[in-house]
């Protein structure tokens, strides 16, 4: 299954911003078999984590397939995405960011 590719990089910066963890890059086996995600080892990057409740967000972004526009159920405006770029930046605001 892929995603729409600003949605899933909108998620990614979410994730970033809450200090989580996050890789991008190529998914691919390298000349041993190993995973990895560009040039960074999966199994390393997981050992990181061993142990913790944890949560994968893994996402194709292969294909653009179209996104139809949504109607914010907040402000009223028209946006397209993960939620509304309006509303998104009035909460930043009010919390001091």
């Amino acid at each position: 299954m892929s995603l729409r590719k600003a949605s899933v990089l909108e998620l990614a910066t979410a994730a970033y911003e809450l200090e989580a963890r996050v890789l991008r890059g190529l998914l691919h086996r390298d000349a041993e078999g190993r995973w990895r995600v560009g040039e960074t080892p999966v199994e390393e990057w997981l050992a990181a984590c061993e142990g913790h409740e944890a949560v994968l967000i893994l996402a194709s972004l292969s294909e653009e397939p179209p996104l139809s526009p949504r109607v914010c159920r907040t402000c009223g405006r028209e946006y397209v995405g993960w939620d509304c770029p309006h509303c998104r930046e009035v909460r930043r605001r009010l919390r001091g960011r």
